[in-house]
């Protein structure tokens, strides 16, 4: 048994007998936070969704006897494949019509997931549409202060952005809430062509927008700050790759959906994003995680709000706050 190297939060190991190849998921190591990485609501909802989503991989078993490996886990198939985080596969020369037709794949595939309808699905009681924009907005507010080892200044007045300004939700849609190009596995003949999607553990019954916006929060641009490409470095830096504002015209045109009053949403992307990463940074900065790849997340999570909050700034006008 071997562990995949990328991810900051569920433990990835490839389970290899004989032949037979299998992957093993489980919590993080140390303190976890309540009802986070439940492994057995992943394992569940996969089984559900596979049927409606193929791209999402069979679930083979679940046990919470933390006897086992001193932790819940569960094992699901291996999709093999291609995975482009920060560079691309070596012999590969990303020229435009490669990296504008990645982009329009990531784009499809998750208007796709947002095709699906949860009760037919059978995951109708997976979430609580009702009200979920404003448990988002009071959620990531209340595990950022949580959590919070540094003082940024504009994290107040950009909390207050977010509470004054939630709009009116669209249908609610199963979303992935994690959705990045380096979650999915592509065919290493046509890098074009998904495989498979990773990384099911926030999924939910929401609001589709906000998934659109969280997976913007990781979709970095040539001309973004060296700050902002540095949070989590990307592909999708390299020319080519369509813009945000391209990528969200795109999906709006494949999945039918207004995605006109965007701004708001990106903020709480952004901020959603730094809130995840001022969690893992104070699990380091408390020694609870000896990962040295953690070491910079403070600094990434000021970039964050301060962009976030540069984005509010720019928008509020049109949102008449």
């Amino acid at each position: 048994m071997r562990q995949f190297p990328s991810g900051a939060s569920n433990l990835t190991y490839l389970v290899k007998i004989g032949e037979w190849e299998g992957v093993l998921r489980r919590p993080p190591l140390g303190p976890i936070p309540p009802k986070a990485h439940d492994m057995g609501r992943e394992s569940a909802l996969l089984g559900k969704l596979n049927a409606a989503y193929p791209l999402a991989p069979t679930p083979y078993f679940f046990t919470d006897d933390e006897g086992v490996i001193g932790a819940p886990f569960y094992v699901m198939e291996r999709r093999k494949g291609v995975v482009i985080d920060d560079s691309f596969p070596e012999g590969v020369e990303p020229d435009e019509e490669l990296c504008r037709g990645l982009s329009r794949m990531v784009a499809e595939t998750l208007a796709e997931l947002h095709a699906v309808d949860p009760e037919g699905a059978g995951l109708g009681d997976l979430g609580k549409p009702e009200g979920f924009l404003e448990r988002q907005v009071k959620g990531w507010i209340s595990r950022y202060e949580k959590a919070r080892t540094d003082d940024v200044p504009v994290a107040g007045p950009l909390s207050d952005y977010l509470e004054r300004g939630i709009p009116e939700s669209p249908q609610p849609t199963i979303i992935h809430n994690d959705f990045k190009l380096n979650n999915l596995i592509l065919s290493p003949d046509d890098l074009t062509e998904v495989r498979a999607v990773l990384d099911w553990e926030m999924t939910t019954v929401g609001d589709p927008l906000f998934d659109l916006a969280v997976s913007m929060s990781y979709w970095v641009e040539p001309g973004d700050s060296r700050a902002l490409k540095a949070v989590l470095p990307t592909v999708t830096a390299t020319p080519g790759f369509l813009s945000r504002e391209e990528f969200m015209a795109y999906y709006g045109e494949k999945s039918g959906r207004d995605v006109s009053g965007m701004d708001w949403y990106l903020v709480l992307g952004y901020f959603k994003l730094a809130g995840i990463l001022q969690q893992i940074y104070a699990r380091w900065k408390a020694g609870q995680t000896q990962d040295e790849r953690f070491a910079s997340f403070g600094e990434r999570v000021t970039t964050l709000v301060e962009h976030a909050n540069e984005l509010a700034g720019t928008s509020s006008s049109s949102n008449g706050l």
